[in-house]
């Protein structure tokens, strides 16, 4: 190492290394600093970094070159950059510039430093390469001094000024040439990032512009040949705007707008903003219907749709004479729970449920949707999925509102007592909060994440069997009981309603084709034995295909009387059994509801040699098999009074209830069962005309049954004309219609011997038949 005196020249925001011909601008004290060398006859200045904090400790030792001026006019000096020295004391010169001590250092070469050079120039290409600078390229190649190779660093732009401070302060050529190897290794990465991300921004905006140039020219080839743009390509932001929609929607509708405009068009979000826009806008937030406020036209259109169902329709009509005096005194909800209501219409197939609703919403001026719910076992199907699905769409309770096209529809959820539960869900426990006025008025679909007012729906709910629905829904709905149709009822509706309608489905006219009244009683008696009338239509149906059959082989008119009913619809199907079956000990009728209406029910016993025991058939549940178990209790404990020898109960005794294929289970076949356990024991048949329903107890009393209605409806229709009923069931006779209270003798009974006594015929009237 050599010392010598030298100017200093400082330089701001560059690093100067060996070997590089830089051109400096040059101030006042840069210009001191070339006129002091130039003086001194050295013409060399030690070049090194400006420093905020003090003085550099490394710098250059460079020749100058040349003094000029740059093209701006500016003072400049070009430099070329010698050996790295150490900066020393300060010491005098002449001149006004700084003077110091500068010590020469040597590059220490190690046996590495070749190899290392190797791999920096094979960098060094890679990034030259990238801007396409392929005379430098051949300056890199033509070096081979590793210490030059790391000093031309110092021309990098990648590299910062405090790593070329580090590379001016490193003697060692293996070090600089390490540090360099990492750091451009770092640079080309971060060059590929940024080229991968320019590609692709371009890619993007080169897709864009191809999309909106073909869009505009597509728009001019519509515009020419005279098409609008298709449906549902509007702008969004316009028709949120413009729509009549509740200030929350319309906010949740805007962010939506925001998030599509955003979007790129292929991004799969896109289609799922559009889908759920367009279904939101499809919903009618500010249509309503106008209810008819006549209640006399609306009960007259009930009356003209349905015969009977006097319950429903008066409902009906208090609910639109309420609305009327409502809206005459400006009682009007806004925005908050309506007037709404949720009716259950349960009974047996065929009384008109499904079609009453319909007539419902035709009485009240209101559009009309049907639901089935039928076989539903997906919660998602009564509140719809979620967005982030494929193919999410709303529930069935959105879907009908949007398809009835107003707010205030008249829903039919037709069948509720069929919604079934599995691992997705209850969808019964989903219908709690749509069939609950109370809360309905913010319904949540899980698609829309959106309240939507329910509260002015009139919802009608359809159902044979009420057992089958949960309780708390139960209790959300009004219930009203349909329990089926008298004979005469279905002779009024098969001339009325039925008739007309077979009429035009076969294009007969009224003049050619008659039928008697005793044909259609004839029918309604032996030929069906059903609550509702479709297998009543289906004859009818039948009776007149053959009747177009024979008029349009040349006959003037079809006549139908009772003996032409074999002829055109077969023979009779049901006819009276209870005499035949109860002819002998041991067999009573009994009365039960199913979800088909009401039907009569035969308790058979018998008993045999073997050892005392209790044998019950027929697919009974266990409610029914504790009643056979209690009625032969309470005969065992009676045997006295009853007339009964003790031996008989150490015999083996069956109970059976035929029909063995139909599940049947309910306490009310306890006084029946007695009975024919009784008349088993004592020998006497029970009276055919005779049937019986009740729960009994171990005590003999009688307890209240359900279904009172649709039991003696059945009764009749059996051709029963006695039949006996717990006494708490009394009141429940004020529902069943006069005629079938004059057909049949009801004997409210609270003491099951009083049944035993008079069902069972007169001992002595047995002994002499006998």
């Amino acid at each position: 190492m050599s010392a010598t005196r030298l100017p200093v020249l400082f330089v701001p925001d560059l690093v100067v290394l060996p070997g590089m011909v830089v051109p400096i601008e040059l101030d006042e004290a840069a210009r001191a600093a070339i006129d002091a060398a130039r003086s001194s006859g050295d013409e060399r200045v030690l070049v090194a970094p400006r420093l905020e904090d003090g003085y550099a400790a490394y710098g250059v030792v460079a020749d100058i070159e040349r003094v000029g001026r740059f093209s701006g006019g500016t003072l400049a000096a070009v430099l070329r950059a010698g050996q790295r020295a150490r900066i020393g004391s300060g010491v005098t010169g002449p001149g006004a510039a700084l003077w110091v001590e500068v010590e020469t250092v040597p590059d220490v070469v190690p046996a590495a430093a070749q190899q290392l050079a190797e791999e920096y120039k094979r960098l060094v290409v890679a990034v030259l390469q990238r801007r396409e600078a392929w005379q430098v390229i051949d300056q890199v190649h033509q070096m081979t001094d590793p210490a030059a190779i790391a000093d031309a660093a110092g021309y990098a732009p990648y590299l910062s000024v405090e790593r070329k401070r580090q590379l001016l302060e490193e003697p060692d050529v293996a070090r600089r040439l390490t540090a360099l190897v990492e750091w451009t290794r770092e640079h080309l990465a971060e060059v590929d990032v940024t080229d991968r991300i320019g590609q692709e921004v371009r890619e993007g905006m080169e897709r864009t512009q191809r999309e909106y140039l073909l869009r505009q020219q597509l728009a001019a080839i519509r515009k020419e040949l005279g098409e609008g743009e298709p449906e549902g390509s509007e702008d969004y932001r316009g028709r949120v705007e413009t729509a009549q929609v509740p200030d929350a929607v319309r906010e949740a509708l805007l962010r939506e707008v925001d998030k599509l405009e955003r979007s790129s068009e292929q991004s799969p979000e896109v289609s799922w903003i559009r889908t759920w826009l367009d279904t939101v806008l499809d919903l009618p937030w500010d249509v309503t219907t106008e209810d008819s406020t006549d209640v006399t036209a609306a009960r007259e259109v009930l009356d003209a749709d349905h015969h009977g169902l006097e319950e429903v329709k008066d409902r009906i009509v208090e609910q639109l004479a309420v609305r009327s005096r409502r809206a005459r005194r400006g009682l009007q909800v806004v925005g908050g729970r309506g007037s709404g209501a949720v009716l259950l219409l349960a009974g047996p197939p065929g009384v008109g449920k499904t079609s009453l609703g319909e007539s419902v919403a035709r009485a009240l001026g209101r559009r009309f949707v049907r639901v089935a719910l039928g076989g539903v076992r997906d919660e998602a199907e009564i509140r719809g999925h979620r967005r982030t699905y494929v193919g999410a769409l709303p529930g069935r309770i959105v879907r009908a509102v949007r398809e009835a096209g107003s707010m205030n529809p008249v829903v039919l959820l037709d069948e509720v007592d069929k919604v079934g539960a599995d691992y997705r869900g209850d969808p019964a426990a989903a219908l709690l909060e749509v069939l609950d006025p109370a809360q309905n008025h913010t319904f949540r679909d899980h698609y829309l994440e959106l309240d939507l007012d329910l509260s002015d729906v009139l919802f009608i709910a359809t159902a044979n069997v009420v057992e089958q629905i949960p309780s708390a829904l139960l209790d959300r709905m009004e219930l009203i009981t349909l329990d089926g149709y008298t004979e005469d009822d279905k002779v009024a509706i098969a001339r009325d309603f039925l008739l007309p309608r077979q009429l035009e489905r076969v294009a007969v006219e009224a003049e050619e084709f008659t039928i008697s009244d005793a044909a259609l009683h004839e029918l309604a008696a032996n030929h069906t034995r059903e609550a509702g009338v479709r297998q009543m239509e289906r004859l009818l149906a039948r009776a007149l295909r053959k009747a177009a059959t024979r008029l349009a082989t040349g006959a003037e008119r079809v006549d139908v009387d009772v003996a032409d009913l074999k002829e055109l619809v077969g023979r009779p199907r049901f006819t009276p059994e209870s005499a035949e079956r109860t002819s002998v000990p041991g067999v009573a009728t009994g009365l039960a509801v199913t979800g088909m209406g009401g039907d009569v029910l035969f308790i058979e016993a018998s008993a045999h040699p073997g050892s005392a025991a209790l044998t019950i058939t027929g697919q009974l549940g266990d409610v029914m098999k504790e009643s056979a178990h209690i009625a032969l209790s309470f005969v065992r404990a009676h045997a006295g009074v009853l007339g009964i020898d003790p031996a008989f109960f150490e015999q083996a005794i069956h109970v059976h209830v035929p029909a063995g294929a139909v599940p049947k289970d309910g306490p009310s076949a306890g006084i029946t069962m007695v009975t024919a356990l009784t008349s088993l024991a004592t020998g006497r048949p029970v009276r055919s005309e005779v049937g019986m329903t009740g729960e009994v107890t171990l005590n003999g009393r009688v307890l209240p049954i359900g279904g009172l209605k649709q039991k003696l409806l059945a009764a009749q229709r059996a051709g029963l004309t006695e039949v006996f009923v717990p006494l708490r069931n009394e009141p429940d006779l004020d529902d069943v219609p006069a005629e079938v209270l004059e057909a049949v003798t009801v004997h409210p009974v609270g003491d099951v011997l009083d049944v035993v006594r008079a069902a069972l015929e007169p001992a002595q009237e047995v002994a002499a038949a006998a």
